[in-house]
């Protein structure tokens, strides 16, 4: 249903069109985690707070600055498995708040956790087995029916196309009509269907065969991804954890406007994805005082203020300004060539920009392309908050005479605490590579952040 201007008025609430949902997932805060058994559980996601490794926990050098060498904060912990793999998964990002670190290489991470999962991977192979076993029933049920039709058609009124050991030579509307008793329903038809159930109920990851089994796996999961095999990880500095939930993203329709008739009408829906899975953007060269990314981000960024992740792997992300980064994942497409003479004089369109993630970097560790994964929001600096401390005593009026110089002097840009980035781009190896060996995996994953000017 087209949505209606504005301007319209109607009685009817069925006429107005509804929002239009997208593959995006909102990850929003959702109350502190105070439970034990949560915050040790790498299948809870969050925001803050100490990781929850799948695994035996990797050295604390993984979230290390590259710039201060100090610890830094867990931002967020995503708990993200692919449904047609057998590795539990989870994205890990930190981030440093030194102000110092501020707009530099290092100061961000992220790092994908694989944990191989055997229940989940039996699971795979049953459906794949019963998939298989379809396609090769349509494919010969397909067979059959070419055969039946490529076979020669027989005159059921000639009496050579009688069988010769008819019991019944009277019996003729039998042999033209085909009224042939009904086969008995075979046993196996019931299983067959037993088999359907079952396979459609192995897409669930979390699926248990009993509430005993599923607490058992639970508490082997939170033994084995305890912080206390780790010293240095429980005593790393960490925000107040956080429940991160998701939600799908709902933008409104839309407006109908009033286009004159003979007009050409140009498609340019900022939501509008193109053929090739692209989010196509406007260039703006024509506009220098007004960053219309910036705008278009906090456009679309409004329909829910309280988002602090964007999830959609292999989607498109949301560039934050117009910067180096904008022109990596976006480039500028070749301009069509001038005319030199007046009689070809032409008015040039708008240059209009793809995003192209062939830039990337590929996966150290297999080759394979990166794609897009997910994105911090600004909202997630407001959200995290550190540890509680106590009141600061007053200061004197030296000191406060030596804080204003130290200010003059630059010194306190670098005690600054507070991130300052737009948003984070995380981009995940396609394949999702595992170790060979393990059929796990701790790698690290590409990050563009692009900072706030």
């Amino acid at each position: 249903m087209a949505p209606q201007n504005e301007d319209d008025w109607s009685d009817s609430d069925d006429e107005v069109g509804s929002d239009v949902e997208t593959a995006v997932q909102l990850g929003i805060p959702d109350g502190r985690i105070d439970a034990p058994a949560d915050l040790l559980d790498a299948t809870v996601s969050r925001i803050g707070g100490h990781p929850a490794f799948l695994r035996a926990p990797p050295p604390l050098e993984s979230a290390t600055c590259k710039n201060c060498h100090q610890p830094m904060q867990l931002l967020v912990q995503v708990w993200c498995p692919l449904e047609n793999s057998p590795n539990d998964r989870a994205i890990y990002v930190w981030g440093c708040a030194r102000g110092a670190c501020q707009k530099k290489e290092g100061s961000v991470c992220a790092w994908r956790g694989l944990r191989y999962n055997q229940k989940y991977a039996e699971k795979l192979a049953r459906r794949r087995e019963k998939e298989k076993a379809q396609e090769e029933e349509k494919a010969r049920a397909a067979e059959e029916e070419a055969a039946r039709q490529s076979a020669p058609k027989t005159n059921p009124f000639s009496m050579k196309a009688m069988p010769a050991a008819a019991s019944n030579p009277f019996a003729l509307g039998d042999q033209i009509f085909g009224a042939a008793p009904l086969a008995p329903v075979q046993p196996q038809d019931s299983a067959k269907h037993q088999d359907e159930l079952e396979a459609s109920s192995d897409g669930d990851r979390d699926d248990d065969s009993s509430e005993d089994e599923g607490a058992n796996e639970l508490a082997d999961r939170l033994a084995s991804a305890t912080l206390d095999d780790s010293l240095e990880w429980s005593k790393a500095p960490a925000y107040d954890p956080m429940y991160l939930s998701t939600v799908a993203e709902y933008l409104p329709p839309a407006r109908k406007m009033k286009i004159p008739a003979g007009a050409e009408i140009v498609e340019d829906d900022e939501d509008k994805k193109g053929k090739d899975g692209g989010w196509t953007l406007e260039g703006y060269e024509n506009s220098i005082e007004v960053d219309h990314v910036f705008e278009r981000f906090t456009k679309r960024v409004g329909y829910e203020g309280e988002q602090c992740l964007r999830y959609e792997l292999g989607g498109t992300p949301l560039p934050f300004a117009r910067d180096s980064i904008f022109d990596k994942l976006f480039p500028t497409p070749p301009a069509p060539p001038l005319p030199v003479t007046k009689a070809d004089f032409m008015v040039t369109p708008p240059q209009r920009r793809t995003y192209d993630p062939s830039s990337l970097p590929p996966c150290p560790h297999c080759r394979a392309p990166r794609v897009f994964e997910c994105q911090l929001m600004p909202n997630l600096i407001n959200v995290l908050r550190a540890p509680a401390e106590g009141p600061r005593k007053p200061l004197s009026d030296e000191e406060r005479r030596q804080e204003v110089m130290r200010a003059l002097r630059g010194e306190r840009a670098a005690e600054r605490v507070g991130m300052e980035w737009g948003t984070c781009m995380v981009f995940s190896c396609e394949k999702d590579c595992a170790d060979p060996d393990t059929r796990g995996g701790w790698h690290e994953e590409l990050v563009l952040v692009q900072w706030d000017d």
